[in-house]
């Protein structure tokens, strides 16, 4: 077996290790018998063992009750759960492959209304069908009770059930304190060529109302309506929302004339989400309502008067940092400002001198931490400032300033990486975490927006005692190794994805700590410490990105393609279809495609030779070219001369969109009835 393979379903298995949730004590008795969204008894004698899940909220459910040991394939939009990253794709929401869910032989087909049809069409009747739709927040809970009660979950789905009621009771007492007339207009805003927003009876306007804002009224009711520009004035809103591609909406509509008097534009309040949590009702119900709370009512949230809770310590967990000046480690979890706040905290025997890229050169620290705030603190955080953000951290962990140095960051301390790299008797231990989904940006490329505490963060300790020049010489070899991580990973920026990996996150931070033992005045990557450095940093930082974001370099084809922004389905919309088939036929057939190697490759591929044309790496792509007609030839099943046009809203790479026409114009002449 080639060594690549054997290491990627090594992966597997370690992923799949760390997403297992161990089982409570089981309530369930079979036979079971459960009614589904079109009011189907649907029974089980037995627990089902092949699943298939087409039902992105249902996937997000079996993970967090523990009972991800049965699914077989998920759609593609599922692929950043940790330990779905290695499980077959079977196309995406819209357009699933019913031949590759049939070549998986499920016994159970989680789907949605949307899919009824064709299953009925595509799938026999030794395999039983369970739909779910989710029209209220109450069908959330209800979808993870029945899940639970299939699988043999119970405990672990009430669990789950138990957590978002608290959360919500928790919200609704900070905001119900807010008089009506103080009560801001929230909207949730989607579309591409055209504003669009959920109807009125939509489960995320029941959002908005959990949060304590008010939702508009359309006077129209179904998932997705279309608002015109006399509907959004009347409303006027004063906060929206919105994810992913719903920021080419703001951008070309919104900022328009007459569209842009609306208050949410004219004061800035407009807010992105991930579209795992805005458009999902599902197991993080209460923490998205927490957070889009916490956005529209930052000063609340930051007014000591609004606090539910009595802020004090609720739990700790010890780490092992072998090194004779750390007397402890632990990550301690705390209640600030009425959320669960998590820090890494390790104290010394003797104060020590640091480096830190937040405070500078300081000395007599005899306490070095990395400190969580949760999303609903992030904007009341920003309101309040640092300074007194990290006071209140102190104060809440009983520690100085005058002896503590911290660092400062979102991704959460559960995902924290521990890594120790050791030659002879010189050991070097890096503590990270890190997030990249949102700010990643390349230096020298990207405009700098922000200014705020670090998302990458690192803890460097070592057991030399390290001078003055060999700790702010670490800074590079440090940076150096994550850096090249996010390049191995192919991390790209938030603001150019298109043209432009990710050199950082651009708030990173590091702490370097003197330490003691044998002095060491050389922590560059030609000496031995900066080779330490260097390897604990690289595998700490791929590490703590795969626990926060669930990123791996095996990711497939359509989870890269996201990365760059670039969606099938107006792509196909784009382009001319024959004999009446609409784009998303097109689409789907596209989607068809990259689900065989074969084709993914060859998108891969072009990603490649796009970067290193894009850095002038490739001065003659004509070979590429050629490859790109020999693909839609291949597809179409005749001979292709030229390439049919496709409209990308923004620019690509000339080798990615000469890949992607290609598949276009190879799946429309097959559509087409064409060689084959």
């Amino acid at each position: 077996m080639k060594p690549w393979i054997l290491g990627f379903r090594m992966l597997c298995l370690i992923l799949w290790g760390m997403a297992w949730v161990a089982p409570g004590a089981s309530a369930t008795r079979y036979p079971v018998q459960v009614t589904d969204a079109q009011g189907r008894e649907v029974h089980f004698d037995q627990r089902p063992l092949r699943v298939v899940s087409l039902v992105p909220s249902a996937t997000e459910i079996l993970f967090a009750i523990g009972a991800q040991d049965v699914l077989q394939g998920l759609a593609i939009h599922d692929g950043a759960l940790p330990g779905a990253q290695c499980l077959p794709r079977v196309g995406g929401y819209f357009s699933p492959s019913w031949k590759k869910i049939r070549q998986l032989q499920p016994d159970l087909l989680i789907l949605a209304g949307i899919h009824e049809k064709a299953a009925a069409r595509a799938i026999g009747p030794e395999c039983r069908v369970l739909t779910l739709e989710t029209r209220h927040l109450e069908d959330a809970h209800d979808h993870v009770r029945l899940l639970g009660r299939v699988f043999d979950r119970e405990s672990n789905a009430e669990a789950v059930i138990a957590r978002n009621r608290e959360t919500l009771e928790l919200i609704r007492a900070k905001t119900m304190k807010i008089p009506l007339a103080e009560r801001k207009r929230v909207m949730r805003i989607m579309g591409r060529e055209r504003l669009m927003a959920p109807g009125d009876d939509s489960f995320q306007n029941e959002m908005i109302r959990a949060a304590g804002g008010i939702p508009p009224h359309w006077g129209e009711t179904g998932p997705v309506v279309t608002v015109n520009r006399d509907a959004w004035l009347r409303f006027d809103p004063e906060v929206i929302y919105g994810c992913g591609g719903d920021r080419q909406v703001v951008e070309e509509i919104l900022g328009g004339a007459g569209w842009n008097e609306a208050k949410a534009i004219t004061g800035g309040r407009i807010v992105y989400f991930p579209c795992d949590l805005t458009c999902r009702a599902a197991t993080h119900l209460g923490d998205f309502v927490a957070w889009l709370a916490s956005e529209i009512y930052p000063q609340v949230f930051a007014d000591a008067a609004n606090r539910i809770r009595p802020e004090q310590i609720i739990g700790s967990r010890s780490l092992e940092i072998d090194l004779a000046y750390v007397t402890n480690a632990r990550v301690v979890t705390g209640i600030l400002d009425d959320f669960p706040n998590k820090s890494l905290i390790i104290d010394f025997d003797r104060p020590q001198a640091i480096v830190s890229s937040l405070e500078g050169r300081r000395t007599g620290v005899v306490t070095v931490g990395n400190h969580y705030s949760p999303p609903p603190c992030w904007a009341p955080g920003h309101h309040l400032g640092l300074d007194q953000v990290r006071n209140r951290v102190y104060g809440l962990l009983g520690k100085s300033a005058e002896s503590t140095s911290f660092l400062f960051t979102g991704a959460d301390m559960d995902h924290l990486s521990v890594q120790q790299a050791q030659s002879g008797d010189t050991r070097v231990f890096a503590l990270i975490t890190a997030g990249v989904q949102s700010n990643a940006v390349r230096m020298s490329q990207d405009t700098g927006s922000y200014d705020e505490p670090g998302t990458i963060n690192i803890i460097l300790l070592s057991n030399r005692a390290l001078s003055p020049r060999a700790m702010t010489r670490a800074l590079i070899s440090a940076t150096e190794a994550k850096t090249a991580a996010l390049t191995d990973l192919d991390i790209r920026s938030s603001a150019t994805p298109a043209v432009n990996a990710a050199t950082g996150t651009g708030t990173d931070n590091i702490i370097v700590v003197g330490g003691a033992g044998a002095p060491a005045d050389n922590a560059g990557g030609h000496g031995k410490m900066g080779e330490l450095i260097g390897r604990a940093v690289y595998a700490g930082v791929r590490k703590a990105i795969l626990r926060q974001n669930g990123l791996i370099p095996e990711r497939d084809v359509f989870q890269r393609l996201r990365e760059r922004r670039i969606d099938l389905y107006p792509l196909a919309a784009s382009t001319t279809c024959d004999r009446g088939r609409k784009g998303s036929d097109l689409a789907a057939a596209v989607e068809e495609l990259l689900l065989e190697p074969r084709y993914a490759g060859f998108v891969q591929a072009a990603l490649a030779v796009s970067d290193a044309r894009t850095r002038e790496l490739i001065e003659d792509s004509s070979v590429f070219e050629s490859w790109c007609r020999s693909i839609a030839s291949e597809i179409a099943g005749e001979t292709v001369a030229q390439l049919d046009q496709v409209s990308f809203p923004q620019p690509q790479p000339q080798p990615l969109e000469q890949a992607l026409r290609a598949l276009f114009t190879g799946a429309r002449r097959r559509l087409s009835g064409g060689g084959n």
